[in-house]
């Protein structure tokens, strides 16, 4: 299936100006028609330089973050995704509330056949807290590369 003219005019983001939002409250994820819908496939996104802030002290927080999904019906439009990871600068949150949220919410807009996260949290305190969610087991057929995100200097 190709994506049309309509499905890419009802973006709001893609080919425009775009503000990144304040919020991840305020952020818009937008998605459009998977174009091999009935394929299993995986997308992966990897945001190396996540940030967000401590909810106690107000010390930014820095994650690699990798993202794999097969698409179901609809793909993520990337554009929307990156405005929706920045909104994340200057929300105060922990670990844990931040990887899962963006894993959930990208589960609601785009219903995927499966889809997990992995968030490396670079180390505070000299403790670094890595996050891991997925919706479930993989699809046996599917080739899901590891994510290979190197580990910290000191770990044992």
């Amino acid at each position: 299936m190709t994506t049309s003219q309509n499905d890419l005019d009802a973006l709001s983001q893609l080919g425009k100006h775009a503000v990144p939002p304040d919020s991840p409250e305020k952020a818009i994820l937008e998605r459009v028609p998977s174009p091999h819908r009935g394929r299993q496939y995986v997308v992966r996104f990897t945001a190396p330089e996540f940030t967000s802030l401590c909810p106690v002290t107000g010390q930014p927080d820095f994650a690699h973050i990798v993202i794999d999904y097969i698409p179901n019906e609809w793909i993520v439009e990337s554009k929307s995704l990156k405005l929706y990871l920045t909104s994340f600068r200057n929300h105060g949150a922990f670990h844990e509330d931040c990887s899962v949220t963006i894993a959930t919410k990208l589960v609601e807009v785009l219903s995927p056949v499966w889809l997990r996260i992995g968030a490396y949290w670079y180390p505070r305190g000299g403790i670094p807290i890595d996050v891991f969610w997925q919706t479930g087991a993989p699809p046996e057929s599917v080739w899901i590369p590891a994510q290979d995100v190197p580990g910290y200097r000191g770990r044992g």
